[in-house]
């Protein structure tokens, strides 16, 4: 069985998001923003996880404890942090690297890059999407046949290769060994003085050898470098896990106005009414009633409930309970 290993690239303090928090610890919905890639990995199959982290490395340590750490000390840019992950040297497989930052990537967009990857032996395939405006993302260069020959960073664009519209969306797949292999033929030969991880793309396919891409739906590509952008793709989130439950037939009744966490489990003929927030591993059973301003959050609420303006943690609420107004923890 192919080996798939991932680096997950951490090491910034995100300035931008005017705190003394790293900006992955930061929370979305009901835990830190660098848990989403990590679980999409997870689900798409990684065997061997490395975050590579820097500033507040000791948080992430304590927070991710079934993952591995590399540290990058200074930030040097994204092929020097890849650099750091001297334990996945020699190991077998295809590695994906990916930022921490990009919570909306989907597990089964992961899981595609390693197939594809392993499928027709590329040697690297990223991700890419296409945009009206490529803005600060860096340009996918091809030539006339359609071969990727380059990645160019936004900075280093001249004006003609600004005009294109395919742009790199920071995920890529690499052969393990073409990965390594390649690092030590990185330079620091450009506009920001830093180890380009892009740069890879260049030298292999000047080697002849397979680089690919896939393109993915832009909403998942979206990074989080500031509090507003933090909040956007909370919007987005939200919006995407209120709509499953809703297609299942639960009855939110204002989804711009309830919370629910990516694991929560809902039961049938289940009503949420706003200002509700469900977080962590809450279970709803069925036919609860979930009235406005309840906080539920690593609860099971049994058949029958109904709870208004009521916060439950870590407890079980039997069934056929009414509650209103109270704070419930470890039991009734």
């Amino acid at each position: 069985m192919t080996q798939k290993n991932a680096i997950v690239l951490a090491a910034g303090k995100g300035t931008r998001m005017r705190s003394e928090k790293n900006k992955v610890m930061h929370t979305l919905i009901d835990r830190p923003i660098l848990a989403y890639p990590i679980d999409a990995l997870k689900e798409a199959g990684a065997d061997r996880i490395v975050v590579v982290a820097g500033y507040q490395a000791q948080s992430l340590m304590d927070a991710f404890k079934d993952v591995e750490f590399a540290i990058q000390k200074e930030q040097l840019g994204t092929g020097h942090a890849v650099m750091q992950c001297t334990v996945l040297e020699n190991e077998p497989g295809y590695t994906l690297v990916m930022n921490g930052d990009v919570p909306c990537l989907q597990a089964s967009t992961l899981q595609a890059l390693y197939e594809e990857t392993q499928k027709n032996n590329h040697s690297l395939v990223l991700l890419s999407a296409v945009l009206e405006d490529g803005a600060h993302y860096g340009r996918v260069v091809r030539n006339d046949a359609g071969q990727v020959l380059e990645i160019v960073e936004s900075k280093d664009c001249t004006q003609d290769q600004k005009q294109i519209r395919e742009i790199n969306a920071g995920v890529y797949c690499f052969n393990n060994r073409d990965l390594f292999e390649s690092l030590s033929k990185l330079t620091t030969n450009n506009a920001q003085h830093e180890y380009y991880l892009t740069d890879l793309v260049k030298i292999l396919s000047s080697q002849g050898k397979s680089v690919q891409t896939i393109q993915c739906n832009p909403d998942e590509m979206a990074g989080i470098n500031t509090v507003t952008e933090l909040y956007g793709v909370s919007q987005w989130m939200i919006q995407k896990i209120n709509q499953k439950w809703m297609d299942q037939g639960v009855q939110i009744m204002d989804p711009k106005r309830t919370v629910i966490g990516k694991d929560v489990q809902i039961g049938h003929d289940v009503e949420i009414y706003p200002g509700t927030h469900l977080m962590g591993k809450t279970i709803i059973q069925d036919w609860c009633e979930i009235y406005p301003n309840t906080w539920i959050e690593d609860a099971t609420v049994e058949d029958h409930c109904k709870l208004h303006s009521c916060i439950v943690k870590n407890c079980t609420v039997p069934q056929n309970t009414f509650k209103e107004n109270e704070f419930i923890k470890e039991g009734l």
